[in-house]
């Protein structure tokens, strides 16, 4: 049983079942929380915070590095939470940020921040000394930086853990007290790991609260919440801040991608093309800057398919708990019906499915053999929308000046990658390409140091990197005169 953490104390009440998605078989009851119970953590949030925001950032620093010691000892009882809910590999579940020493300007990290590991480092963050803007013999101009009060984290349920860690760590360090919601389909991993920080945190510090989409419509419009940072999809995103509005709350969105891979002609086809395989379909394609679309050069197009369908087809679909960290099953039902249905709309359309989308490849639980689309349209709903599953079309292009705008032209922009031996041509398409990151002969790998944001509809202001903690924070300014 999993419990809410309300004041640093297990609440229990009514419950619904975790699922299984390798098989699709009951896991866990895990208890729902109620408004009356978001109102109780709103207040314990709010007197927490008053003495909390008094500490200095290198005090609630050891605070973190305390709780990131507390986590790392007390792992197991946290991986097999979060690899039963989302159906990642036991072996390879977490996917978090291992962070080392405080840094007084930048984090620093001994590993990527996507790498497979166990261990938790949350609170490799920068602290932010006040800043000189401007200054004269008579004027000086200072910003100054201040917590916001109690931030409401509601997360996804892709990477429900990593994701969760980043806002807490933030929002933690900059002065503020958090209320975390998770997602409905994956809890338990979340209110394991605010269950155990209560061993070091201050009294309702930080607190925990499952609940389906009305309690995230609660926590977005309760008057004692004084932020919002959602990762979720665009739909969800409108509502959220429809929601905040009424509060005039800070938001910040991090919201749907449908990323492109641009391939260029010159790059050692039989690299890239496995590179670019194991981008898209990492987790199953279901992490909101996985590649999406991809677009190769009509020079090498023809060798690039045959042997990115050939990694694709060498994934083994196992589901025991051995299998690859690569590929799982898609989390829920209702994620599992959009992707089902767009093999069928492609089947429909008569496009050509390179792998993938038989009959036969039926799965247990709720896993989809990998799909590859050869060229459909670039109006088609395969390339439109952000499918967030394992089916991935393949496009081909001739010149740049062509392919920029087919890959500007969808209503998002998150990520994209560019693939070129010739570093400076990447860079000149990176440059032209409307997204918050570009990765240049990578698959996509979100890193602390930089600030992860959308364009368009994948977002409203980001995280991570300085301008993520700014988010964080009230900025004051302060006018000397002389």
């Amino acid at each position: 049983m999993f419990y809410n953490i309300i004041n640093s104390e297990r609440r229990s009440g009514d419950s619904v079942t975790v699922m299984n998605p390798k098989t699709n078989e009951a896991l866990w009851e895990v208890t729902v929380g109620h408004e009356m119970d978001l109102d109780d953590a709103v207040n314990a949030a709010r007197v927490s915070f008053e003495s909390w925001k008094l500490l200095s950032i290198e005090e609630r620093q050891k605070y973190l590095l305390k709780l990131a010691n507390e986590l790392e000892h007390r792992r197991g009882e946290v991986q097999p939470c979060l690899a039963g809910e989302t159906g990642k590999s036991v072996k390879y579940p977490f996917h978090i940020v291992n962070t080392g020493k405080i840094s007084k300007k930048l984090p620093r990290t001994s590993s990527q921040t996507w790498r497979l590991m166990t261990p938790w480092r949350l609170s490799d963050l920068m602290s932010l000394p006040n800043k000189v803007d401007y200054e004269t013999e008579t004027l000086k101009i200072v910003s100054t930086y201040h917590p916001i009060g109690v931030v409401g984290a509601i997360c996804p349920w892709n990477f429900p853990l990593v994701l969760a860690a980043g806002k807490v760590a933030a929002a933690l360090v900059m002065g503020n007290s958090v209320i975390v919601k998770p997602s409905q389909f994956t809890p338990c991993a979340t209110l394991k790991f605010v269950e155990l920080a209560t061993s070091v945190l201050p009294r309702g510090l930080l607190q925990a609260l499952n609940g389906e989409s009305d309690i995230g419509r609660l926590i977005s419009i309760h008057p004692g919440i004084d932020k919002i940072s959602f990762t979720g999809s665009i739909a969800t995103g409108k509502k959220v801040v429809e929601s905040a509005a009424k509060t005039l709350k800070r938001v910040t969105l991090e919201l749907g991608g449908n990323d492109a891979s641009v391939v260029c002609p010159d790059v050692d086809v039989k690299t890239v093309a496995a590179k670019v395989a194991a981008g898209s379909f990492f987790h199953s394609g279901q992490m909101c800057v996985a590649t999406k679309r991809v677009y190769v050069h009509e020079a090498i197009f023809q060798e690039f398919r045959e042997t990115f369908v050939g990694a694709v087809t060498n994934i083994k679909i196992d589901p025991s708990d051995d299998q690859s960290p690569l590929f799982s099953p898609v989390q829920n039902g209702l994620q599992y019906k959009v992707v089902k249905d767009l093999i069928a709309d492609c089947k429909e359309n008569n496009y050509t499915l390179l792998c993938g989308g038989k009959a036969d490849d039926e799965q247990p639980g709720l896993f989809i053999a990998p799909v590859v689309v050869d060229r459909p349209p670039d109006d088609s709903r395969i390339v439109q929308m952000e499918q967030f599953g394992p089916i991935i079309p393949l496009m081909m292009w001739s010149t740049e000046d062509e392919v920029i705008p087919r890959v500007n032209g969808t209503c998002t922009g998150l990520g994209a990658c560019v693939w070129a031996n010739d570093v400076a041509t990447a860079e000149q398409i990176a440059r032209k390409i409307e997204v918050g990151t570009v990765w240049i002969n990578s698959a996509e790998a979100p890193n602390p140091y930089g600030y992860c944001s959308g364009w368009k509809q994948s977002g409203i202001g980001g995280e991570w990197g300085n301008q993520g903690l700014l988010s964080y924070s009230h900025t004051r300014i302060i006018q000397l005169c002389k």
